[in-house]
């Protein structure tokens, strides 16, 4: 007999979710986007200019998510934003009117925003009652799933039905991936987490005061720098000539890397805390996005993929729980806030870079550009840490009796 109230149970209905709206609805457009070019004769420009609108609508649904009061509960909305994501995928494969494309991915961002945020609470939340919090990288695990699955199926749906099976095919996908979020994806309302109130009102607001403004700013750099390789990474590789032929290898790379990584950098973020452990991934994530720029081959393109998809998702990981650690009452707001900086990186990101790629006839401005942004990233962190560890020395002295 199946328990759905089961945290396992509640984790995979997120994770079907997270496969939807970011691995198929959000990343797909990213191996199918040289298809688009080769069938449509998409400029690099106009590519950018696509992927930016929908990190637009990604950002507005993340704000709308951290403002909105959620009357029917939680559940109610996430489902009805993951069926209209599931619809946008499938439409996109309807048309080739460019304008039409804008709307479809724009509503597409806006509708992962949303559940992304409203799946990410619910799930931390239930986490956090049954003290099982390490299993939120099992719930991110979703969108390295959906990347693998967008790597792998999108040649073959090509080479049968072109790019218009692409979308139609991961969307009735999606319709069947559904099914698990519909089932088994619960909110647990009945139980509050109770925190000592002298030291929530004093440490957490002062750890709120201290370094909440410097992680959003951090998470703003790393949506503006990934999402450059978020992108453009399997156009790049198709002009690699030793993978010219099968360019959606690099993104099955990023997907395999992407699946266990937020498990992984939980681990390394309860040995050694979550600030700690979003240094390293950010270090990290900037040597892959720049390999490709040093070693213009197969190799540097692959093993930039392994360290992208390793880190990108692990650095939302470490981000979200961070953001929810300093404002536990507040996980909603908090996401909503990280998340909605997060998408107006995003929306930069790719503008700048089509810009640049167009500019230069080539993708290598745009990968020093992300690099250069992401160092950005690791600096305003930097002073978050400095920060935040002096405020701890104070707190602790004051409040050892606990």
């Amino acid at each position: 007999m199946i328990n759905k109230s089961s945290p396992m149970y509640v984790v995979i209905g997120g994770i079907a979710a997270l496969i939807i709206v970011m691995g198929i609805g959000r990343f797909a457009y990213t191996p199918i986007l040289p298809h688009l070019q080769d069938a449509v004769r998409l400029t690099d420009v106009m590519a950018g200019y696509l992927a930016s609108v929908n990190y637009l609508g990604y950002l507005l649904g993340a704000l709308l998510a951290g403002i909105s009061q959620w009357k029917k509960g939680k559940i109610f909305y996430l489902r009805f934003y993951l069926v209209i994501n599931i619809l946008t995928t499938i439409t996109m494969g309807l048309t080739d009117h460019y304008l039409l494309w804008f709307f479809f991915r724009f509503i597409s961002g806006l509708t992962s925003g949303l559940v992304f945020v409203l799946a990410s609470s619910i799930i931390l939340d239930v986490l956090a009652l049954t003290k099982q919090s390490l299993w939120s990288g099992m719930f991110y695990s979703g969108v390295g799933i959906g990347i693998l699955i967008t790597g792998l199926i999108v040649p073959v749906l090509d080479h049968y039905f072109s790019w218009r099976g692409d979308w139609i095919g991961l969307g009735i996908l999606s319709i069947f991936i559904g099914v698990l979020t519909f089932l088994w994806l619960k909110e647990n309302s009945s139980t509050k987490i109770k925190y000592p109130s002298s030291i929530l009102s004093l440490s957490q607001a002062s750890r709120k005061q201290r370094i909440l403004p410097w992680l959003i700013a951090s998470y703003g750099c790393e949506g503006m720098g990934y999402s450059v390789s978020g992108t453009f990474l399997v156009a790049l590789v198709q002009r690699i000539s030793s993978l010219s032929h099968i360019p959606a290898l690099s993104w099955v790379f990023v997907g395999v890397a992407a699946i266990p990584s937020c498990m992984l950098w939980a681990l390394v973020a309860k040995k050694y805390s979550n600030l700690v452990a979003l240094q390293i991934a950010f270090f990290t994530q900037i040597v892959g996005v720049i390999l490709p720029v040093i070693f213009f081959n197969s190799y540097g393109a692959l093993i930039g993929s392994l360290l992208f998809g390793a880190t990108f998702m692990g650095i939302t990981t470490l981000a979200v729980s961070e953001g929810r650690t300093i404002a536990p009452n507040q996980s909603s707001k908090v996401i909503g806030y990280l998340t909605c900086v997060y998408g107006i990186g995003q929306m930069i990101g790719p503008s700048v870079a089509g810009i640049l790629i167009a500019k230069s006839g080539n993708y290598n401005s745009s990968l020093i550009f992300a690099a250069s942004v992401l160092i950005c990233g690791m600096l305003l962190l930097g002073v978050g840490q400095m920060k935040d560890a002096r405020t701890n020395k104070v707190i602790n002295r004051k409040y050892s009796y606990f």
